[in-house]
């Protein structure tokens, strides 16, 4: 899941002990505009900031969806990078151009590793050089894909739901061939920026699993579904889990 680098980012796991799930609606036939923003703008100027690009995505099923990861060493930095960068010059330059193809980008979820170890671990993974008279467009991304999925869970119940998934779950995903990513849980700290919400209430448990293409994620949910460990898991839910199918773009530290 490696790429060529302009600058690698921090590596080893829980690099970012604190992480957003960010998901923006856009206007229609405009995420390919915004990508081509963000990959080629955006990315440099937030990472010099102080923040971690871990991951942003196309959804597959959501063609007006645009999803992307960034983590940050705490609650602290996180409040002095977002500061910098949305007050700094590039955001200045381009915030515009970026609104412009966006309807909503509130939808954002604050969180840290579910358990020690469980963050992304990024080590060796490098970003492509893109030369500046190439744009990211559709054509131009990685060829696998990342899945994300968002457990609801009753208030209070994200420690007791971590432990059972990583002891009854992992093992089951494992046997099926699935590559596991990073696990989180809410974050409930405060929100440091309060400039940019983020969904304060929610109790989530999500996971992130790599996979080689769309086939092989459906193979894998077609054997969950007769999983009983997997299906243990899924009762006592406060409501259905989401599942994300995201493909990579060019830009993206995460994906094949």
């Amino acid at each position: 899941m490696s790429l060529p680098v302009n600058a690698p980012p921090k590596s080893g796991l829980d690099a970012s002990p604190v992480v957003e799930l960010r998901q923006y609606v856009l206007k229609p036939s405009q995420r390919d505009t915004l990508i081509g923003i963000f990959d080629g703008h955006l990315i440099k100027g937030q990472e010099e900031a102080g923040m971690t690009i871990i991951g942003q995505f196309r959804d597959i099923d959501r063609p007006d969806m645009f999803v992307w990861l960034r983590g940050f060493d705490g609650m602290e930095v996180r409040k002095n990078a977002l500061a910098a960068f949305y007050e700094g010059p590039v955001w200045a330059a381009w915030r515009d151009a970026a609104n412009a193809a966006m309807i909503s980008s509130d939808d954002v979820l604050l969180l840290k590793p579910a358990w020690s170890g469980a963050g992304f671990d990024l080590t060796g993974s490098q970003r492509a050089d893109l030369p500046g008279d190439k744009k990211p467009n559709r054509d131009n991304r990685l060829s696998g894909i990342v899945v994300i999925r968002i457990h609801h869970l009753r208030p209070g119940a994200e420690a007791d739901f971590a432990s059972r998934f990583k002891t009854d779950a992992i093992p089951v995903l494992a046997a099926l061939g699935a590559r596991p990513l990073a696990a989180f849980v809410s974050e409930h700290a405060d929100n440091s920026f309060p400039r940019l919400p983020v969904r304060t209430s929610e109790n989530v448990f999500i996971t992130a699993t790599g996979f080689d293409s769309t086939d092989a994620h459906a193979s894998l949910e077609a054997a969950l579904a007769t999983a009983p460990a997997w299906q243990a898991l899924q009762s006592g839910l406060a409501r259905p889990t989401e599942t994300l199918r995201l493909s990579p773009t060019s830009q993206s530290l995460l994906g094949r």
